[in-house]
């Protein structure tokens, strides 16, 4: 098949969740091609990036200049120059009173500059709500032809909906091919949002539990530390704050833990000064972000993982989260929330703890739980490797995307439950 994959910014270290299927559809024998915004920092990205040389694959929209004129300038002259690859197009993508501010703002123009010469593709498939609403027009412009598949990951069926309106997907779920969502959190809201039930199924995100090996986690000796960790972007819907707040209640009583927070964001020195304040800077650190060779080796020594993830003010939430996979994954017992799609990967009181969102008191109280009975640990490490490994393998997930991308292509619908899904659905109940 062809594919072509829709993203914003590319490559993006913290969005593995795109790089595997990109690559899994590579590996399986399709063609692909990306079509992106604008690079991210291309110095810093997964290996597998250059090993399948991907920005090869790559099409950028040109950069849009935030002033006006310069916006309308540089238009003009992009107009003279690519006119002659597909003029009805260009001049579709102007049609200010089709397509209101996307025109207006030339943004419809920029963005199909990467499309002009374009072939047909099987399957469009895009990464986030937010893309597909733009790839529908394109494809309603002639600009991509494809059968148009929609991920819903977080944000765009989230915070989106809450700041555009429970309407803004109206046109996108009347014209859509199909949709995914990663976990049944997200896909009861878009049925609610007016998604057909029969065009959309849960596909997760998948790890490559390959990468991550399985240890027991066993007690420190009475001189060695305890390493707690969490790795995300330093965002409120991370909620470190809370993770913070009950690590620093916790060192009152066991002083040798040592909390060790990777990743960056616009957080990063408030959460600092936050540490400051505590008077724990010796056992907590932001270490900043790692590549994925340096997460495997802290997760490696540490003996338990917290994701203290928290609904925003705005309204977005969180998917069960790739790096609690990681980390379950490799026998961690975890610590998580209540919170969106969660609770479907991390089971309360098997492979680790669930409390409620923002309380600082029921992480504390968990975390002293599993410093106090340390043979618990290798139970739950068991538990959690076992699920993510029947229900989050990449290689498992990537097969089932595949036979989505089949059926969608060839009109073979309603597609209730993917034929592999359904065989993880028997396969955990023994059968």
């Amino acid at each position: 098949m062809k594919i072509a994959f829709v993203v914003g910014y590319f490559p993006v270290l913290s969005e593995t969740f795109i790089l595997n299927q990109i690559i899994g559809a590579i590996d399986r024998g399709h063609e692909v091609d990306i079509y992106a915004y604008q690079p991210a920092n291309t110095l810093k990205v997964h290996p597998n990036v250059k090993k399948y040389q991907l920005l090869n694959r790559t099409f950028y929209q040109p950069y849009i200049p935030p002033n006006h004129f310069s916006r309308l300038l540089k238009a003009i002259k992009l107009l003279i120059k690519n006119f002659y690859k597909n003029p009805l197009v260009l001049l579709r993508s102007l049609n200010f009173f089709k397509y209101g501010r996307w025109a207006t703002s030339l943004r419809l123009f920029y963005s199909v500059i990467p499309l002009l010469e374009s072939k047909s593709y099987d399957i469009i498939h895009c990464q986030f709500g937010t893309f597909a609403r733009e790839a529908m027009i394109w494809r309603d412009i002639g600009a991509i032809k494809g059968k148009l598949i929609t991920s819903f990951r977080g944000y765009d069926i989230t915070w989106f909906v809450h700041e555009r309106g429970e309407h803004i997907y109206d046109e996108l779920f009347k014209k859509g091919d199909f949709f995914l969502a990663n976990c049944k959190y997200f896909q009861k809201k878009a049925i609610k949002l007016g998604c057909d039930e029969q065009k959309i199924v849960v596909h997760g995100s998948g790890i490559d539990c390959s990468q991550f090996q399985f240890k027991l986690r066993l007690p420190p000796s009475a001189n060695e530390k305890i390493y707690v960790t969490t790795t995300c972007r330093l965002i409120e819907k991370k909620g470190i704050e809370y993770s913070i707040r009950a690590v620093a209640e916790v060192v009152k009583t066991y002083p040798s833990i040592e909390y060790n927070i990777i990743g960056d964001g616009y957080l990063q020195a408030d959460l600092q000064q936050l540490i400051e304040k505590l008077n724990v800077a010796t056992q907590i650190k932001l270490l900043g972000w790692r590549n994925q060779p340096e997460i495997i080796e802290i997760l490696d020594k540490s003996h338990i993982f917290i994701a203290p993830s928290v609904t925003t003010h705005d309204g977005n939430q969180d998917a069960p989260i790739n790096t609690l996979k990681e980390a379950m994954a490799m026998g961690l017992p975890v610590i998580s929330t209540l919170h969106g799609g969660i609770p479907e990967l991390v089971e309360d009181g098997i492979s680790g703890f669930l409390v409620p969102e923002r309380d600082v008191d029921a992480i504390a109280e968990k975390l002293t739980y599993l410093i106090k009975h340390p043979e618990i640990w290798s139970q739950m490490g068991q538990a959690g490797r076992a699920y993510v490994e029947a229900h989050y393998d990449i290689n498992m997930l990537n097969d089932e995307l595949i036979q989505i991308y089949q059926r969608v292509s060839s009109n073979n619908l309603p597609l209730l439950e993917p034929a592999l899904a359904v065989t993880r659905s028997l396969n955990s109940q023994g059968y």
